[in-house]
């Protein structure tokens, strides 16, 4: 048994997580790069928390600036379990109206500015991300969420688009026709580094707005928008607030393996391993190296 962490990234609209016990703002550095912004940390009905907000407070990265690896790295290097991503969607799907919640369970990567890995020259790996979220932390987030009175859906794939405009009618159209859910700017290279740290990631999509594909689309005003994303953070802290008690204060190993995922990953011999990537992947990849 480990000690449970539950680590939130929040997205647009979520800065902060209510109730927290010993409350503080910490720095925390990364051989990757600075994090977003401070860690708020705490502890929530016994149970140890940290709170990123994504953006940085005030909103000062763009879906591509944000620091993706230094972000992981020092939520790992905090001691985070279980990291839970909430974040602000557009969806594909009639039924998954705005206000609503998604449970995303799948990807389609359309990103193409960032950097997706850890990993490279010197010490390759290759992590599974058939499954890139578990189905464990998904489920309480779930629970969490319907006891909240949150209206959310399980399951659902998520398009990472590059941003940071908006999708055209034509590529809205083109996702929706892929089977995509919802689509958003931020759980790519998130999901795929959480993976490679070994960390359990689920997403909660929050919907605020039929994409482009929907016909009255043109008749939504960003007024109707800022204030369902108002709503959402609301409702998303309602969720965080209940996370504690499901998931308890002692973390066993994952049953989906989110925390073994390196165990047969790294392909570059011992011997021909870069001393100088090994020294950033300490926290990443400790375990292993």
């Amino acid at each position: 048994m480990t000690e449970t962490m539950i680590a939130v990234i929040g997205g647009s609209g979520i800065y902060e997580i209510d109730g927290l016990e010993d409350a503080r703002w910490q720095a925390v550095e990364s051989p990757w790069g600075t994090p977003s912004d401070e860690i708020l940390t705490g502890r929530l009905d016994g149970v140890n928390m940290a709170f990123l907000p994504r953006h940085g407070r005030g909103h000062v990265h763009s879906p591509t600036t944000v620091p993706y690896r230094a972000n992981i790295d020092a939520l790992k290097r905090l001691g985070a379990t279980d990291v839970i991503s909430v974040s602000a969607c557009g969806s594909f799907r009639e039924e998954y109206a705005p206000g609503h919640f998604v449970v995303v369970d799948d990807f389609i990567d359309r990103t193409f500015a960032r950097e997706k890995s850890f990993f490279g020259s010197g010490c390759v790996a290759h992590v599974s991300v058939a499954h890139p979220t578990c189905p464990r932390l998904g489920d309480a987030c779930y629970t969490a969420a319907k006891d909240a009175g949150i209206t959310i859906h399980k399951g659902g794939t998520y398009l990472a688009m590059e941003g940071p405009q908006f999708s055209s009618m034509a590529e809205s159209k083109m996702y929706r026709a892929w089977g995509c859910d919802v689509i958003g700017m931020t759980n790519m290279p998130e999901a795929k580094l959480a993976r490679e740290a070994e960390l359990c990631y689920a997403s909660i999509a929050m919907v605020t707005d039929y994409d482009s594909w929907h016909p009255d689309h043109g008749a939504v005003e960003i007024t109707e928008i800022i204030a369902t994303l108002t709503g959402n953070a609301d409702k998303g802290r309602e969720m965080v607030r209940r996370l504690p008690a499901l998931l308890g204060e002692d973390r066993a190993p994952c049953p989906h393996g989110c925390d073994r995922a390196l165990e047969f990953a790294i392909m570059t011999a011992p011997d021909k391993r870069d001393p100088a990537l090994l020294s950033k992947l300490d926290a990443v990849a400790g375990r292993m190296l």
